[in-house]
């Protein structure tokens, strides 16, 4: 592969316990000790974000801290145990995104208020501090419906294209390409959790050699990659599914 094809991911060490009102900017640019250049990519785990903007709860409150968090219930087990919930954030996932692990015991953890915001403040803050052009991606765990396990997503972005969009373009054969939107967004997410993995203590990859998606500040968060309630085949959850089905063969 021609070295101007290539991807290359690190790791930034050396960043530590992140407490709430940290300067993560700082933070993170001492650990890149000079090696940003522009172009590059910052996948970030959404809980240094967290801890720094200090959404901590106390776990005995997890309950009423998913409440907070969820707009609707999608589905649930019937012991209710299991919850997949819309967030207010717009992402379907567990509990809303509240989680307990790599957090101080007798806390729980929950997502940035605004995780497009924080992304912005990221990116902004390390090209002032730096005079690199970089773009910053936000990222979280989630799974993937009607798949096992998870992978890195992104919930926030600042700086970089989220979406590629290639319809109206030609596939390598010249047939034209009708729906053909990647998630890039979400596979650099991915890629990040690949040199960053759980539990390395490593909250923060940096990825080069798509410096073609790097762009201002204004360009559309994460945000932009949720589905809208207009287009989602799956919008009504369990409950509401059954209510529905009841009312129907009941006539009211």
């Amino acid at each position: 592969m021609p070295d101007s094809d290539a991807l290359t991911i690190w790791p930034l060490s050396g960043i530590g316990e992140v407490q709430a009102g940290d300067d993560l900017v700082g933070t993170i640019v001492a650990a890149a000790r000079g090696r940003l250049a522009d172009g590059d990519i910052l996948v970030v785990t959404s809980k240094i974000v967290s801890k720094a903007e200090g959404r901590y709860r106390p776990a005995a409150d997890r309950d009423a801290a998913i409440a907070e968090e969820t707009v609707r219930v999608v589905a649930e087990n019937e012991a209710g145990t299991v919850r997949i919930v819309e967030s207010r954030l717009g992402i379907v996932a567990a509990a809303a995104g509240v989680d307990a692990s790599n957090t101080p015991d007798g806390l729980i953890l929950l997502l940035p208020v605004d995780p497009d915001a924080s992304a912005r403040a990221l990116a902004s803050g390390i090209r002032s501090r730096t005079g690199a052009h970089v773009g910053v991606i936000v990222s979280d765990t989630l799974g993937r419906a009607w798949r096992e396990g998870q992978t890195d997503c992104a919930i926030g972005a600042a700086g970089v294209v989220v979406m590629e969009d290639l319809r109206g373009g030609t596939d390598a054969s010249g047939r034209p390409l009708a729906v053909t939107l990647p998630c890039v967004a979400d596979e650099l997410a991915a890629a990040g959790d690949l040199v960053k993995r759980k539990t390395s203590g490593m909250p923060v990859a940096v990825v080069r050699g798509r410096a073609d998606l790097v762009g201002g500040l204004d360009l559309p968060g994460a945000r932009s990659i949720v589905r809208p309630a207009e287009r989602d085949l799956f919008s009504e959850g369990t409950r509401e599914a059954y209510a529905r089905g009841r009312t129907d063969a009941t006539g009211g």
